[in-house]
């Protein structure tokens, strides 16, 4: 137990409900060790952000370099990179490391509120997608990305070959922001294989958090030893039961109940 390292790198949820808070939760539960490397701190609450705060580009790099000395990581997750400066100095530094990197692009939340600077898109398609594993956008995400505004499951397929071609080894387009396709995610990768992933919809406003428990439940399969696909079937798993234990905490959506 607990004999696997995992990373997150990203941004701190004051609120406990997202974040590097959703992360630690998520690879707690999986039974995987969670380190982290914070790019920022934000002042929030269940009904939004009021401040964020972006740690000094070489504090960031100095607690990757630290982890790495010391520990061996299996695989790791970006989530909030905030901008340019983040984005390109994480990019530069995780190129040392040969491990698995799954890049949440947490540029829109789930409610369509924008959350990352104009500049720092073009950064993530340069830099971080021709390192990643698999890339995993919200449908907000999905159309900055792609510049397809996606209204139903052949704009998804369309957009997720648009974001492969910029370097990642797969995409997940995670479909929960459209009423009709709620609990269904597309994948696709490079060999070109391609699947609708449809699991039980729960129907719950608790959901704060769950794009970044997605992405740190793959990372923790990964880092167990499951293949990519498989790790994603578990981690939908993962969320579904997250989400029947979602609970409601303030006076905006509640967190996941991290599945045990």
């Amino acid at each position: 137990m607990y004999s696997k390292v995992a990373l997150s790198i990203g941004g701190s949820d004051s609120g406990g409900g997202a974040g590097i808070q959703a992360d630690l939760r998520t690879f707690m539960s999986i039974k995987v060790h969670g380190c982290t490397a914070i790019t920022c701190i934000t002042a929030q609450n269940s009904i939004g952000v009021t401040d964020v705060e972006a740690v000094q580009n070489d504090m960031l790099i100095n607690q990757i370099d630290a982890l790495f000395s010391d520990f061996k990581i299996q695989c790791l997750k970006t989530g909030m990179l905030l901008n340019e400066s983040i984005i390109t100095n994480t990019a530069t530094k995780l190129k040392e490391y040969s491990i698995p990197k799954i890049i949440d692009p947490v540029m829109v939340s789930r409610t369509g509120a924008k959350l990352i600077e104009d500049s720092a898109i073009n950064a993530y398609k340069k830099l971080l997608f021709p390192q990643a594993e698999i890339v995993t956008p919200n449908i907000y995400e999905a159309n900055l990305l792609s510049g397809v505004q996606i209204k139903n499951e052949e704009d998804i397929e369309i957009t997720a070959q648009e974001i492969l071609k910029l370097g990642p080894k797969a995409v997940l387009i995670k479909g929960g922001g459209l009423n009709s396709l709620k609990g269904k995610d597309f994948y696709i990768n490079k060999a070109g294989k391609r699947d609708w992933l449809i699991n039980k919809f729960v129907n719950t406003s608790n959901t704060h958090g769950s794009g970044c428990t997605l992405s740190a439940a793959i990372c923790s399969y990964i880092a167990l030893g499951f293949n990519l696909i498989e790790s994603i079937k578990k981690a939908k798993y993962f969320i579904e039961r997250s989400l029947e234990k979602s609970y409601k905490i303030g006076s905006g959506p509640g967190p996941l109940g991290h599945y045990q």
